[in-house]
């Protein structure tokens, strides 16, 4: 045999194996598919649902993505910083007193503690200043969002300008 009929004998044989097999299951390989009389036939949406993905460890990925989100931590301000920061206050005090019906705009970073762990982060926040709060240690800016004078680190603004640094 020649190489080219070797490869076509080769093919054809398979063919021969597949259809001695098919002889074997003939005379079942074109009945239709068996119905239970017993039970009603699973819809094709959970029959699917029965291959969908198994999740040994449920909330195992939330728990490690977690784990991995960093968060900073409280810092302690130094005296000096602490003293800049009061006068800073004193003299937002002083403007709303002086001038009621403006609401000066500032910019305030403080720190927001995490809800989920220890720490938090350092967030500036900007606005129009509605009032400070004296009894609640807070400046509240004119959308609603109240600021927690003990958690602040930073505070700048026109209203700043004449302060001494």
């Amino acid at each position: 045999m020649k190489e080219g009929e070797q490869e076509t004998a080769q093919k054809i044989e398979p063919e021969k194996n597949q259809k001695k097999e098919q002889g074997k299951y003939e005379d079942i390989l074109y009945l239709p598919r068996p119905v239970s009389g017993r039970h009603p036939q699973m819809p094709l949406q959970d029959r699917a649902a029965q291959f969908a993905p198994f999740a040994a460890l449920t909330g195992h990925d939330e728990a490690v993505r977690e784990t991995a989100r960093l968060t900073d931590s409280y810092i302690e301000l130094e005296e000096g910083q602490r003293e800049r920061l009061d006068q800073r206050l004193s003299l937002l005090i002083q403007a709303l007193r002086e001038n009621p019906g403006q609401e000066p705009v500032i910019t305030v970073t403080y720190f927001k503690p995490d809800e989920k762990k220890d720490g938090g982060a350092y967030v500036p926040v900007w606005g129009s200043v509605k009032k400070v709060d004296g009894y609640r240690r807070e400046i509240v800016l004119k959308d609603g969002t109240s600021l927690p004078m003990d958690d602040i680190i930073a505070m700048e603004g026109d209203v700043f300008d004449g302060a001494e640094d």
